[in-house]
């Protein structure tokens, strides 16, 4: 499987791992992320995840690829947040597709799942002080859908607009 998912928050991140926990899912991280946090950095250099440069395209393709080979060596799965960064309102931002076409190349058939994250950037709009608390947030995961050798454009296209009439249907 490959995950994907719109971005807003750090919030975003723990409940993703918990519910998809059984598919041993990889993360795709800009490689800053894999310094300076406890525990997580440990975890996306050794944890066989792709952690990419995005000032340098030729090593995250690089990156991908070796991700994309364990994926179908191991039968693990991808989780990618094809925004490229967070959305710090909860407007959904354009997906790029080039990861998700990287991953695709190596496994064909994996099954692409969206899923869209709902008001979790509310909880840190101020910062972490004061973290605002007690807001409704949702992970929803929708409907699957299968490559069948569609042109990748085409599908991040169609996982963007239906992520985008769950999270901001008043612009979708």
């Amino acid at each position: 499987m490959i995950i994907i998912a719109n971005h807003q928050s750090l919030g975003d991140i723990p409940p993703m791992i918990y519910f998809f926990r059984k598919y041993h899912a990889k993360f795709i991280s800009k490689i800053e992320l894999a310094k300076g946090i406890p525990s997580i950095s440990y975890n996306l250099r050794v944890g066989g995840g792709a952690n990419i440069d995005r000032k340098d395209p030729r090593q995250s393709i690089t990156e991908l690829v070796k991700l994309a080979s364990r994926m179908k060596e191991n039968k693990w799965s991808a989780m990618i947040f094809p925004e490229g960064t967070r959305s710090k309102d909860g407007k959904v931002k354009t997906f790029q597709s080039a990861g998700i076409a990287t991953l695709l190349k190596k496994c064909p058939d994996a099954l692409l799942v969206p899923v869209a994250i709902t008001n979790s950037w509310k909880m840190v709009r101020y910062g972490l002080y004061p973290l605002n608390t007690f807001i409704p947030m949702t992970w929803e995961v929708l409907e699957p859908v299968e490559p069948e050798k569609r042109p990748v454009d085409e599908l991040v296209r169609e996982i963007e607009e239906r992520i985008r009439a769950k999270v901001n249907p008043e612009t979708a």
